[in-house]
């Protein structure tokens, strides 16, 4: 009997006290890529962000977009953030996932990502936007988030984009190479690959993306089975996302409070076979901007789908509304 009136006594204290016995982390698989703008998620990971509301991450890492997508279409991971694509969108509107919250964003005034041409396509009169008509531009697929800012950047000029001739190389490897051989006469990349390029002699600056064609170029998303199922995890999650968000945007966007340390927690995912010193202005260069609390402009993302439909590669089916959920996160209001 001595070891129920025991038992009795330290359950009685709980219930006064207020102490509840721990519980086990939620165990969390985050799909993403190695890229700076994840940033925001090695941040918080590192910094212990998910751990104090109670979430034991594993990040799964992959090569583009789209197998991000379908990770967590299929239920191999629950979270994921990544550029949007056609491929994304279809998947989108397919009931697979939903869209909680942003990732980066091409905006004006911040050097995000760059239109280029090879030297020997500006000395032969590629200058500016306008004259991307009758040449040819590189890009990784047909539907990418490149494809995609080519088509508005020729907009704003008012180049007929079937008049550009697109190259779809499979990797941004290729299309340096490509670039840089004078196979190809334009591309559009990341800053902290344009930009040694350029100082090189191997390219010529056009015109930074932000500048001419500001949009909503990747976002932060989870299942719907997730989101009812879970949903004080996701609520969890996003608490966590939104500090690492700050620190990020300190350290790398608005540089309020540059921070070594930020920088080297993103190092340990990109560039980590470089020592610190040398990846780490790279890191710096290779920052895209990331809206205040992870806000998404969801009128942005409906205007992509449709963007894509006119091209032929979302299904005509599909509807942003149907894929946006605003309760975790509030919109960004242009």
């Amino acid at each position: 009997m001595r070891w129920i009136s025991t038992g009795l006594l330290v359950a009685a204290t709980v219930v006064v006290s207020g102490v509840l016995p721990v519980q086990a982390a939620e165990a969390i698989a985050v799909a993403a890529l190695r890229f700076v703008s994840s940033g925001p998620i090695f941040i918080a990971k590192e910094k212990g962000y998910f751990a104090a509301e109670g979430l034991d991450v594993t990040l799964k890492f992959f090569d583009a977009a789209q197998p991000v997508a379908v990770a967590i279409a299929s239920g191999d991971a629950d979270f994921g953030a990544t550029g949007f694509t056609a491929g994304l969108f279809n998947i989108a509107g397919k009931g697979a996932l939903k869209v909680i919250g942003a990732q980066f964003s091409e905006v004006k005034g911040f050097e995000g990502s760059a239109l280029i041409a090879s030297r020997k396509a500006f000395e032969a009169g590629l200058t500016d936007v306008g004259k991307l008509k009758d040449r040819s531009f590189g890009l990784t697929q047909t539907g990418s988030s490149f494809h995609y800012m080519l088509g508005r950047l020729a907009a704003s000029a008012g180049v007929d984009l079937a008049g550009v001739s697109l190259k779809p190389l499979q990797s941004v490897g290729n299309v340096l190479g490509a670039l840089k051989s004078g196979q190809i006469d334009s591309a559009i990349l990341p800053a902290f690959i344009a930009r040694p390029l350029i100082a090189g002699g191997d390219a010529k600056l056009i015109a930074w993306v932000g500048d001419l064609a500001p949009y909503q170029g990747g976002g932060l998303f989870t299942s719907p089975k997730v989101i009812s199922a879970r949903r004080p995890v996701v609520e969890a999650f996003v608490r966590a996302y939104q500090k690492g968000i700050a620190d990020y945007r300190a350290a790398l966007v608005t540089k309020s409070a540059p921070d070594a340390e930020a920088v080297s927690m993103v190092h340990k995912y990109v560039y980590a076979d470089e020592e610190l010193a040398k990846a780490g202005p790279k890191i710096r260069d290779g920052a895209l901007f990331v809206a205040a609390d992870g806000k998404l402009d969801g009128q942005d993302v409906a205007a992509q789908v449709e963007w894509y439909k006119t091209q032929g590669l979302v299904d005509k089916s599909v509807e942003a509304a149907a894929f946006l959920d605003f309760s975790f996160i509030p919109p960004l209001v242009p």
